[in-house]
């Protein structure tokens, strides 16, 4: 709702600033060539996303997706202890960690939202510790695939989409270890 606002408040801004300047043309033309450029992108997008969200299905059906997030289960029991007694949240959570790993955040975003739902029985309202690091794990999520940012890389003009490998890696493992970091501080700071 905050954004609504904020984006209300710089379309007025710059209508008000045009129509004082003299200059409502390039205020419509710009808002015209925004669209224009908004609705080319979301279109070069949507090719690459529908094609990874068929990756991840054939993946799914031939259960590569599965042997992945049976790769994961042990990492996720250490970080998730009492999540991963309940092996229908383990099983969304390890769908989700390796939807994030392949870049598909739209893939991850219900199978996370189920594992929250899951882990949120009993908190009565307040986030468990183990929710906070799922929050983290889904917000900072290590990524072998940056798929999305490939398809935007793409769809703005990129001859090589995917020359961001290894910064992606990099950045990614550092940003899942500062919020572990973090939310394992915060934990032993706030504790009641």
């Amino acid at each position: 709702m905050a954004m609504a606002w904020v984006w209300t408040a710089m379309v007025g801004i710059s209508v008000v600033y045009g129509t004082a300047a003299g200059e409502m043309e390039d205020v419509a033309a710009a808002a015209l060539s925004g669209a224009a450029a908004a609705v080319d992108l979301c279109l070069g997008m949507a090719g690459a996303v529908c094609l990874w969200m068929g990756v991840m299905e054939l993946l799914e059906r031939c259960g590569l997706a599965r042997g992945l997030g049976r790769l994961f289960r042990p990492v996720l029991r250490r970080l998730l202890p009492r999540a991963s007694r309940d092996e229908e949240t383990l099983a969304a959570l390890s769908a989700n960690v390796s939807a994030n790993m392949l870049g598909l955040g739209n893939a991850a975003t219900p199978l996370g939202i189920r594992a929250a739902r899951r882990m949120a029985y009993g908190c009565e309202g307040v986030a468990s510790d183990e929710l906070c690091r799922l929050v983290v794990l889904n917000t900072a999520s290590i990524q072998l695939l940056p798929t999305t940012v490939a398809s935007v890389r793409a769809a703005c003009g990129s001859a090589a989409p995917f020359d961001i490998l290894p910064a992606v890696w990099l950045a990614s493992v550092l940003s899942v270890a500062a919020g572990l970091l973090a939310a394992r501080c915060l934990q032993a700071v706030w504790r009641d």
